[in-house]
């Protein structure tokens, strides 16, 4: 997990280092282009920083022109927030799934985007695609092993004691973002209101676990997680930061009756509209 946040803070850096210089760039490569190229039909393309991402455009058309589509690649919503487990509507877990008794404060959700593509319909308004990766960490408190394997989801009750236990999911995420903001303020920033559905797909389960006895441990298996899952999410912000809250409509585990109705939600602060 430090691994990974050192590595989603350094391509957040690298990301906004090579933003700034393409603004620059895009500014003179456009310039020269209209003059150099005055046929209307022919296309460019400059780095949007509002979209943060390649803007396709025509020569002559005007930034303020609408509709304007814009896609690339980017390092945008990168989410940090807690996961909370909710069974049949319940934060309190049912007598069949206390074995994921879990603590809360370590029970995280990471997630970002790394791919977009769009259309800015007006100043106020734009709606786009895109693509990321999304973590649940489940940090168990009972000393206990998912089995891998099995045809429902099954544990064992072990005898070592684990001082981390971690119980994890990665999902390539595909949100549908629905962007309202308001006009620039007097220092450059915008209000955000983006609602919209998300789909995931499974990418990886981890059972990690750090005993006395055997040290560090990690087995990966699909553990009877969701295949697809689907939901739906909301960000809430100003300038480049915020807050986020999803929820998954259909169950975390599939093919396992004893955890139908277990699903997750997840809210914490958002970075990068």
């Amino acid at each position: 997990m430090k691994r990974l946040l050192l590595t989603v803070l350094i391509c957040a850096g690298a990301g906004l280092a090579f933003g700034q210089t393409n603004k620059v760039d895009s500014v003179k490569i456009s310039a020269d282009t209209v003059k150099n190229h005055p046929d209307d039909n022919d296309n460019s393309s400059h780095w949007d920083s509002d979209d943060n991402s390649i803007h396709w455009r025509n020569h002559h058309e005007k930034n303020n022109q609408y509709p304007r589509g814009f896609i690339g690649l980017t390092f945008s919503r990168f989410d940090l927030g807690l996961a909370t487990l909710v069974d049949n509507g319940s934060f309190t877990l049912s007598p069949k799934n206390q074995f994921l008794n879990y603590n809360s404060w370590k029970t995280s959700n990471v997630g970002f985007d790394v791919f977009q593509m769009g259309v800015k319909v007006n100043k106020n308004f734009k709606v786009y695609l895109s693509g990321g990766f999304d973590w649940t960490l489940i940090r168990l408190r009972d000393d206990i092993t998912i089995l891998r394997d099995q045809p429902v989801l099954t544990f064992r009750q072990d005898s070592v004691h684990y001082s981390k236990n971690r119980f994890s999911s990665s999902y390539l995420r595909i949100p549908l973002s629905f962007d309202f903001h308001t006009n620039e303020d007097s220092h450059g920033e915008r209000f955000h209101f983006v609602i919209g559905p998300e789909a995931g797909l499974l990418l990886d389960g981890m059972v990690k676990q750090i005993s006395q006895e055997f040290g560090k441990q990690k087995f990966h298996n699909s553990y009877n997680f969701a295949k697809v899952r689907y939901g739906g999410f909301v960000r809430i912000g100003y300038g480049g930061w915020g807050i986020f809250g999803k929820y998954y409509a259909n169950d975390m585990f599939e093919n396992s009756p004893a955890q139908a109705g277990l699903r997750n939600f997840s809210f914490g602060f958002t970075f990068g509209f």
